[in-house]
């Protein structure tokens, strides 16, 4: 980002530019992994779109079942719309009475502690790195 205009615009909008070359372990994890998760997606074109409306499409295809129908491991197993519906909790703890039921049942088949099913607690992208919008502004 040498352009002066561009990197005012991305201060002014709270986003930090990233000066990491390519292949960095740590340049863009979030990216490549979601890169990775529509690749993986049974429906992925392995020869590509046709169309942009095609491609398009496709995004929008995926980003309902991602955000609607996918259970993310980071949140426990629910989806993104239920945690941000606030729906997660109740979830979770039907999971976790689920789970000490089946434990209590049979505990021959357990041999150590069930799954967390506690609520996730805040998810951050970078939070080591986080700088919020006036702080940027107020450093320029």
């Amino acid at each position: 980002m040498k352009g002066a205009t561009m990197k005012t615009t991305m201060e002014k909008l709270g986003i930090i530019a990233s000066y990491s070359r390519p292949r960095v372990s740590n340049d863009n994890p979030f990216s490549e992994a979601l890169f990775r998760t529509c690749k993986y997606r049974p429906d992925w074109p392995t020869k590509g779109f046709a169309t942009k409306d095609d491609a398009q499409a496709w995004v929008k295809s995926f980003t309902g079942w991602y955000n609607e129908e996918h259970l993310h491991s980071a949140i426990r197993f629910v989806t993104p719309a239920a945690r941000h519906a606030g729906h997660d909790r109740a979830t979770l703890a039907n999971r976790a009475s689920l789970y000490a039921n089946a434990r209590s049942q049979n505990p021959e088949r357990w041999s150590g502690k069930t799954r967390n099913w506690q609520p996730a607690g805040a998810v951050w992208l970078n939070p080591e790195t986080e700088i919020s919008a006036p702080e940027i502004r107020d450093a320029a």
